[in-house]
């Protein structure tokens, strides 16, 4: 089921312009969704409405006019700037005589081009399916017909049900597959929290230097290019932050407004990362305009991943581009986030970022003292999983004394996991 895409088609864009801001898409990001795809734009169609058209998208008119221009310039593919639903994508490829693509399927093949290992291509086809599940139906419907033939005549199932059947039993094996990875991720962070050593995460929008940065930081050599999501797979890197600290610096994919939620489902292990960091360093590009609006994007899929607990230093990357933004680290008075200007280019304004997580690392620890009953063993386990526990001691009572040291966003993390208040728990050691 996994095809890697060759590139070389020749395409024409569909972009609509919605009044509601939810709806609303960037045209400029569209078109290096494209580019970054490898196809050529032959031409773009733009129009304006108030709401998507139920059987095209768009108008009667407008795609009549797209069918032209597809039949012209003998196009390949239609690619709409916009979810579209298995009847829009059936009812439009019947008109244009081609192929047509959504938003989502052109992400879904960006991902296909930049999956190169096991894990990687497995979370690309388990998302390829199920966004292909809703829309089987697209060309099969001269196999509704039941199948025939000895011991297979009468009322059996149909080639499509066959094929949906076989489609739910890939998309269950990937999952048991994708666990498996997940387990090995896991042991994975518990002995780097055995060995003390922090994890600190990149995080940002897609093509905003998270690579080049990582690559400055590290000298890992991984893929770092001008294009939309040219690292898929994470990496991991030890380096040292001054002569007694360390720390695993980790590179993941970048995030997009609208990002699809198959491939939040799929890439589930791969974000798990951001979740279990100790800090998130979220990687921001100075120099784009967009960057208050994509900001807010990648807060919106922390927000759906939960790894919103833990420290967050902004991390305004390009600031070489930009004119009078010197190289600096600052904390801002109103979210009191830490903000730090620097170019992963140039070098500049990585040694106060460096200085900046090696004191937040020296802050976000949380050393206590909790008292457990007998009724909170599921507790204690998740503690212990944490590697965590310095001593621990049983009263006459039964209850356990446990000396505990973790970062402060595993604190919190566990408090909402558990639903308790841990503060209330705590007990003044001697």
């Amino acid at each position: 089921m996994f095809d890697r895409y060759q590139g070389g088609e020749r395409a024409v864009l569909v972009h609509v312009d919605f009044p509601d801001q939810n709806s609303q898409e960037d045209l400029t990001e569209f078109v290096d969704l494209t580019t970054s795809a490898g196809i050529e734009i032959l031409s773009i169609v733009t129009t304006s409405r108030s709401s998507p058209q139920p059987k095209y998208f768009v108008g009667t008119g407008k795609i009549d006019e797209v069918a032209q221009i597809v039949a012209d310039e003998k196009a390949d593919v239609v690619l709409f700037n916009h979810s579209l639903s298995p009847s829009q994508e059936r009812n439009i490829e019947q008109l244009a005589k081609c192929r047509v693509v959504d938003r989502t399927g052109l992400i879904l093949d960006i991902f296909a081009q930049r999956a190169f290992t096991h894990e990687g291509k497995l979370q690309v086809e388990l998302a390829q399916l199920q966004h292909l599940s809703t829309r089987l139906v697209r060309g099969w419907t001269h196999l509704e017909r039941q199948k025939g033939g000895i011991g297979l005549r009468g009322p059996g199932e149909t080639q499509l049900e066959s094929d949906r059947r076989l489609l739910r039993d890939r998309i269950k094996t990937i999952q048991k597959r994708l666990q498996k990875v997940e387990k090995q991720r896991e042991q994975g962070r518990r002995s780097r929290k055995r060995a003390n050593i922090p994890t600190v995460s990149l995080v940002g929008y897609t093509n905003a230097g998270k690579s080049t940065l990582f690559n400055r930081l590290t000298e890992a050599g991984v893929l770092a290019e001008d294009k939309l999501f040219a690292t898929l797979d994470p990496t991991h890197r030890k380096i040292a932050l001054n002569d007694h600290q360390s720390i695993i610096m980790a590179d993941t994919v970048g995030f997009i407004r609208h990002l699809p939620h198959d491939l939040v489902a799929a890439f589930k292990a791969t974000l798990q990362e951001s979740r279990e960091a100790d800090i998130l360093l979220h990687v921001i590009d100075a120099s784009d305009e967009r960057r208050e609006d994509n900001k807010e994007q990648v807060y919106l899929v922390l927000n759906e991943i939960e790894a919103t607990d833990g420290t967050i230093v902004e991390v305004y990357n390009k600031s070489d581009k930009v004119e009078g933004l010197g190289a600096r680290a600052e904390k801002d008075p109103e979210t009191g986030r830490y903000r730090v200007y620097c170019s992963a280019v140039t070098g500049d304004g990585l040694k106060p970022l460096l200085e900046t997580i090696a004191s937040l690392l020296s802050l976000e620890w949380k050393q206590t003292r909790l008292l457990l009953d007998g009724s909170q063993m599921a507790l204690r386990g998740q503690l212990y999983d944490l590697s965590c526990v310095e001593h621990e001691d049983i009263t006459e009572q039964g209850e356990f004394v446990l000396d505990i040291k973790l970062p402060l966003s595993d604190w919190k993390r566990l408090a909402r996991k558990n639903q308790i208040d841990l503060e209330a728990m705590e007990q003044a050691k001697d």
